[in-house]
């Protein structure tokens, strides 16, 4: 049993004297382990960093086995995230989360994407990365099987004036629809759904909004009682972090600026979901 494909590095553990073993999220094979045998040689010493894009080479006799990973190295991100301790906490929290809910060996494409565009933005210190984090904690809830409806509202089916998430359902809620409940509804901050530039304030009312419904949905359906503590970590550091925030003119991003963040989006459809 073998297979060849590409993955980031996720974690990495020694293994006996010589050996290391690793976990990688792959485009095909989804979230795998596999032992390097001399991983923990000096040999592997710089390859084997998280975040790294690794070329593997999977073997084993049978398919339920851990098998042995041959690997080289794509590319390298640990010089552009190791020394900004803000991405490095970002990256600590996607490996955790992705370890402590996506499935093993079960393949996602949306996921991958996501995270191999965050981790890319995370190591050229993309002054955007906050929102593609955001992004990328609603795709995790989207694979998971808990994505929330941001398309139209949940009371009048409406597309516009999307304002608040209900908590109950994880669907949008139109300004006026949810004016009488707007103490109890969660924030829709509008970079969610549309093409315009957050700053850190907005971001952290995203993660505020996803953070509720991965505690109040996902970390029960997978018996855990609460999220990686690397999460609350990084919402520390947000809670002192600095984002530009835009002009009046900058408020929405301009074509060439699409273009430049589909790159960290997978190529994925920029187009503003809740559009008629």
């Amino acid at each position: 049993m073998e297979w060849r494909d590409e993955g980031i590095l996720l974690w990495v553990r020694r293994h006996g004297e010589t050996n290391a073993i690793i976990e990688c999220l792959t485009p095909s094979n989804g979230r795998h382990s596999g032992l390097v045998r001399g991983g923990a040689s000096k040999k592997y010493a710089g390859m084997l960093q998280a975040g790294a894009q690794l070329s593997l080479e999977w073997s084993a006799r049978l398919a339920e086995h851990l098998g042995a990973y041959k690997i080289d190295l794509v590319r390298g991100r640990a010089a552009g995230i190791m020394t900004d301790r803000n991405a490095l906490a970002a990256l600590n929290n996607v490996s955790a989360m992705l370890v402590e809910f996506l499935p093993e060996r079960e393949p996602n494409d949306r996921i991958y994407e996501a995270t191999l565009g965050l981790v890319d933005a995370l190591e050229e210190a993309n002054p955007y990365w906050p929102m593609l984090y955001a992004h990328w904690e609603l795709a995790l809830l989207e694979v998971l099987g808990f994505g929330l409806d941001l398309t139209r509202c949940a009371a009048t089916g409406q597309r516009g004036e999307l304002s608040y998430v209900s908590p109950r359902s994880g669907r949008a809620v139109s300004r006026r629809a949810g004016a009488t409940f707007a103490d109890r509804m969660l924030p829709l901050p509008q970079f969610l759904i549309e093409k315009t530039k957050p700053n850190i304030a907005d971001v952290r009312e995203a993660v505020r909004t996803t953070g509720f419904f991965l505690e109040k949905w996902v970390c029960p359906a997978h018996e855990v009682k609460e999220l990686p503590p690397s999460r609350a970590r990084l919402l520390k550091l947000m809670a002192d972090m600095v984002m530009e925030d835009p002009s009046e003119e900058e408020e929405i991003f301009t074509e060439d600026e699409l273009k430049w963040l589909a790159a960290y989006e997978g190529g994925q459809d920029t187009e503003d979901p809740a559009a008629p």
